[in-house]
């Protein structure tokens, strides 16, 4: 205990004293703990994380708030001209602490956390044109760099060369308990084999669709999690992130 204690001193300290600003790719299957990871990753340095998910949620919620999803359909003729209107991007909040997302400069954290758009998200962002235009916003909050991305396709095809890509896996069941835990822990009524057909489904899709599929960069640095806990992953990038910066 007392050895990671300390080892996470000598972290916080090293990670402040960084001589350039980077930009973090964090990429990998899902329920691998990538969000809470990066967030830490950014938090840490002093860096912007950027939830890639909730760029897709903000588009959606546009969609929807301008009529272009009826009957579960996005209507393709109107799409274009909508989608170069949207701006999604970040905004720091000072009571909260964290950067909160927003829709042509409204901040919409809690609209797009509703089930009215989660319902819609997947069909949106399998859309070639909506990531088109989230690509070229991603790329242009990190053209200061100084950011830190979690998602399936930033070390591949958002940013190519970032100096630092992590690719995070885990063994499915060990990624199943961890969901069964969050969710039981919420009193959600779950089963293990369902949550473990459906992280492997979602591996399949995310591996086989036509559109940005979850591959490991060539250059990515792999991180099994299996049986680390963050605080270990924490110490275990810390000289990644001191190679790369500086």
């Amino acid at each position: 205990m007392f050895s990671i204690i300390l080892a996470f001193i000598i972290l916080n300290h090293k990670l402040y004293q960084v001589s350039k600003k980077i930009v973090i790719a964090v990429d990998g299957f899902s329920s691998c703990g990538k969000s809470s990871f990066a967030k830490l990753i950014a938090k840490r340095l002093g860096y912007l994380y950027i939830d890639s998910g909730a760029m897709y949620r903000a588009v959606t919620l546009g969609f929807i708030q301008n009529g272009l999803i009826e009957d579960g359909v996005v209507k393709k003729n109107d799409l274009l001209e909508n989608i170069k209107k949207m701006d999604v991007g970040f905004s720091f909040n000072p009571n909260s602490k964290l950067h909160e997302t927003t829709l042509n400069g409204v901040v919409v954290e809690e609209h797009i956390r509703t089930i009215g758009v989660a319902s819609f998200v997947s069909i949106v962002a399998a859309i070639p044109e909506v990531r088109e235009r989230m690509v070229e916003l991603q790329r242009k909050l990190g053209v200061d760099k100084g950011i830190v991305m979690d998602g399936r396709d930033i070390g591949t095809v958002v940013f190519p060369n970032a100096e630092l890509k992590l690719f995070m896996t885990a063994d499915p069941k060990i990624r199943a308990e961890r969901r069964l835990k969050e969710l039981l822990e919420k009193g959600q009524p779950v089963n293990f084999e369902e949550i473990l057909a459906n992280i492997e489904e979602r591996d399949h899709l995310d591996q086989t669709r036509d559109v940005s599929p979850l591959r490991k960069a060539d250059d990515a640095v792999i991180l099994d999690n299996s049986y680390m806990t963050l605080d270990e992953q924490m110490v275990w990038v810390e000289k990644l992130i001191e190679e790369r910066a500086k």
